[in-house]
């Protein structure tokens, strides 16, 4: 059903497995600015500045480390994750704008129900890894946990801008759609994605089952 669904996008590893892909493709860009969503903390609809941490120099930075630490970490995270996070930590300390370690910090964050801290990991992972779907979709997430469903429909949506073939952003749009009545065109398109290609046997069939009932009837011939 849908809530069983949505206990599966927010509790199943698909946030660390894609936290292992960002490992694999590092990607370095300064950001001069930084924003938090102000979940938990700001006033809806505002989002103000943080600067929970300090822009380092350019001496300052040990990509390689980071990046080595990261992966330490990675291996961690169900395993032991206040261990995972402590070693993320030092990764940030290595190179602040390392995304992957925003990425993965911000899950551990999220699965602890630290919503704020979360939100502020994934706009890190996202500013500094701009072409990559998972920290706009761990985002969207957050957003969603804090009940903030408009907006976390338009950072889904985002994920998709990124990447147009984005299975989890689909599988959520349409899971938050259905479940808010709100199917449209778009919805069904992404049901009949889903049903074919859907992440797991369970997504899938769920798919079908709404496109099922979404089917408009037929009036009889001479009705």
């Amino acid at each position: 059903n849908d809530a069983t669904e949505g206990r599966n996008d927010m509790n199943r590893n698909r946030m660390a497995v894609g936290a292992r892909r960002i490992v694999r493709r590092t990607v370095m860009l300064a950001v001069a600015t930084w924003v938090a969503t102000g979940v938990g903390g700001c006033a809806s609809g505002e989002r103000k500045p943080i600067s929970a941490y300090s822009a380092p120099t350019e001496s300052d930075r040990s990509a390689v480390r980071a990046e080595a630490l990261t992966k330490q970490a990675v291996e961690l995270l169900d395993k032991d994750p206040k261990q995972a996070e402590a070693i993320l930590r030092e990764a940030i300390a290595a190179d602040l704008y390392h995304g992957p370690a925003h990425n993965n910090l911000g899950v551990l964050c999220l699965k602890d129900g630290r919503l704020y801290e979360a939100a502020n990991e994934f706009e890190w992972a996202k500013k500094v890894m701009p072409g990559h779907p998972d920290p706009r979709f761990n985002l969207a997430l957050t957003l969603e946990r804090a009940g903030r469903t408009e907006e976390a429909l338009a950072m889904y949506d985002t994920a998709l801008e990124v990447y147009g073939e984005h299975m989890p952003s689909m599988q959520a749009i349409a899971r938050l759609q259905v479940k808010r009545g709100a199917a449209d065109a778009r919805t069904r398109g992404y049901l009949d994605e889903i049903a074919l290609r859907g992440e797991t046997e369970s997504w899938r069939v769920w798919a079908r089952s709404r496109r099922a009932a979404a089917k408009p009837i037929e009036r009889p011939e001479g009705s």
